[in-house]
C-alpha cells in the first residue's frame, strides 16, 4: 500500500463514483465488492490494480469480512429501494435492505470509519426508530454514528442529487470528524458542462443550446434491472430537462449531427460527466446497463469530499503526535 494512502474495502462499490472520489482523497482499496456483473467488469476495466471480488462472495451476504480486519475506512451505497419514495419505503422489512449486513461487516473487520450512502428518504419520519436502532448497533460496537443530507451541487456537481451520507467513527476518532463544507465557488451550468460534448459532430446550435441550457440538472435517475430504462426518469423529471432544451425521453448513441434541429438526447458521456465522472471512467456494457450504471453512482466529487474529511479525522491524531 502507498505509504500516505489510507486502506480501505468497499461494498456494493457499484460502477466505482464512490471509490473513485475515496481513491482521490488518499484511500487505497483492499476489495472491492459488487454483485453485478457489468459494475465488476467497468471496475476492472479502468482499475486493473484493484482487487475485485468475484464467485459467490460478489454478493454482500457471502463476503468475510475478516481477512481485512482493522483497515481504515468500511465503505459501501447500500441498495437505495427499501428507503425511496419511488418504492414501498418498507425499510428494514424490505429484503433489499442491506443494513444488516454493513453491521455484520463493522464487526468482523472493525474499521476505524464507515461510509454508507444513501438516498434522502432515509431520513423520512418513518424511520426515525430504525436509525435509532442503527444508531445503538454502532453505539455498541464503539463507534458515534451521524448522518447528513449533502447535495451534489453543492460539491461542483452540475445537479441537485441530494443524498444522505452516513458516518460511524471509532470513538477516538469522533471529535476530530467535520462534515465537508459547500464549495465557495459557483458550479457549471448544465450547458457550460455539455456544450464541447455537444458540438463535437460539429452540431451548429451548440452554442446556442448551451446559453439556454443554463441551470443545473435534476437528479440522474438509474432505474434497477426490473424497472427504468436508457431514459432521464419519470414525466417530472423529463419535464424539467425539457426546460434545459433535452429530450429526456432517452440515450443517444453519438452527439448531434451539424444539422440537427430540435432538443438533443445526452449520450452516456454527457450523462457521466453530469454525475461528475472524468471522461476516461468507461462503463462496460449495452446503452442500458451502462446508462443504469452512471444514473446509480454517487458522485465522485461528493465521496471525495466526505473521503478528505474522513481522512482528516483519521491522521488528526498522528498529526498531533509529530508535534508533539
Amino acid at each position: 500500500m502507498t505509504s500516505n494512502m489510507l486502506s480501505s474495502v468497499e461494498v456494493c462499490a457499484g460502477a466505482g463514483g464512490q471509490a473513485l472520489g475515496l481513491e482521490k482523497a488518499g484511500f487505497e482499496h483492499q476489495a472491492l465488492v459488487e454483485i453485478d456483473d457489468r459494475c465488476r467488469e467497468t471496475l476492472r476495466h479502468n482499475r486493473q490494480n484493484w482487487n475485485v471480488v468475484e464467485g459467490q462472495f460478489a454478493d454482500i451476504s457471502m463476503f468475510d469480512g475478516s481477512p481485512y480486519k482493522g483497515v481504515d475506512l468500511l465503505a459501501g451505497g447500500l441498495p437505495c429501494p427499501p428507503f425511496s419514495v419511488a418504492g414501498k419505503q418498507l425499510g428494514e422489512h424490505d429484503e433489499r435492505n442491506l443494513f444488516p449486513e454493513a453491521v455484520r461487516l463493522v464487526d468482523q473487520i472493525r474499521p476505524k470509519a464507515v461510509l454508507i450512502e444513501n438516498v434522502r428518504g432515509f431520513l423520512d419520519p418513518i424511520f426515525s426508530e430504525y436509525r435509532e436502532q442503527l444508531k445503538q448497533h454502532f453505539r455498541n460496537l464503539g463507534y458515534e454514528m451521524d448522518w447528513r443530507l449533502l447535495n451534489a451541487c453543492d460539491f461542483e456537481v452540475p445537479q441537485l442529487r441530494p443524498r444522505v451520507a452516513i458516518v460511524a467513527l471509532q470513538k477516538q476518532y469522533s471529535d476530530e470528524f467535520d462534515w465537508p463544507s459547500p464549495k465557495s465557488r459557483k458550479g457549471a451550468t448544465v450547458g457550460q458542462t455539455l456544450v464541447d460534448l455537444m458540438s463535437e459532430n460539429g452540431w451548429t446550435g451548440a452554442t446556442e443550446w448551451s446559453v439556454c441550457a443554463n441551470k443545473i440538472a435534476p437528479t440522474i435517475v438509474g432505474g434497477s434491472k426490473k424497472h427504468g430504462g436508457p431514459d432521464l426518469g419519470p414525466t417530472r423529471a423529463k419535464r424539467a430537462w425539457a426546460e434545459l432544451g433535452v429530450d429526456g425521453m432517452g440515450i443517444a448513441n453519438y452527439s448531434p449531427k451539424h444539422d440537427f434541429v430540435g432538443n438533443p438526447r445526452l449520450t452516456i458521456r454527457m450523462v457521466a460527466r453530469i454525475q461528475g465522472f472524468p471522461d476516461d471512467w468507461h462503463f462496460c456494457g449495452k446503452k442500458t446497463p451502462a446508462y443504469r450504471q452512471v444514473g446509480n453512482a454517487f458522485p465522485p466529487p461528493v465521496a471525495q469530499a466526505l473521503g478528505e474529511s474522513l481522512l482528516s479525522a483519521l491522521t488528526a491524531r498522528q498529526i498531533y503526535q509529530v508535534v508533539a
